[in-house]
């Protein structure tokens, strides 16, 4: 691996580390990397701002959107502390960089109580065998917005 790429994980790690130091969440670090420099910088938040959704990986996601004007990262490079966990994962794959590097993986985030092993297992079972109860309600109406959609001309696609 090259001294660049070290350099960013680094970075990421040095994050999760500070993370846990300063309190102020769990211990996960990643950053965006765009034409060799890093554009933005994330770590967990979760319990900082009561927000399930605030994982290392999808706030420096969102600044780094910021950052470039572009709801994709196009040209970009992740570098995370560990491992994503299935929203995070899906939130890169939505967000496109090129390239995406982890230091730790998910059993190392098993053994220290960060399992996502449930969510895998959930996610593949048919909707009516899952755990969180879930059922489709008024599909006909709400297919009113997906006709809408496919008609418009002016939507920006992603």
């Amino acid at each position: 691996m090259g001294q660049k790429e070290n350099q960013f994980m680094k970075e990421a790690i040095r994050l999760s580390i500070d993370n846990v130091t300063s309190n102020t969440g769990g211990p996960f670090g990643a950053v965006i990397v765009k034409d060799g420099e890093i554009i933005a910088r994330g770590t967990n938040l979760v319990t900082t701002n009561n927000d399930p959704t605030a994982h290392a990986e999808v706030v420096a996601i969102r600044a780094a959107c910021e950052v470039i004007g572009s709801f994709q990262l196009d040209g970009c490079e992740l570098y995370t502390s560990c491992e994503p966990c299935p929203m995070c994962l899906g939130a890169i794959y939505w967000a496109r960089p090129d390239k995406i590097f982890f230091a730790n993986t998910k059993a190392d985030a098993a053994a220290i109580e960060f399992d996502d092993q449930f969510i895998y297992e959930e996610l593949a079972k048919p909707i009516t065998e899952r755990k969180l109860f879930t059922r489709q309600l008024m599909r006909e109406e709400a297919l009113e917005a997906f006709a809408k959609w496919a008609q418009s001309v002016s939507k920006k696609s992603y």
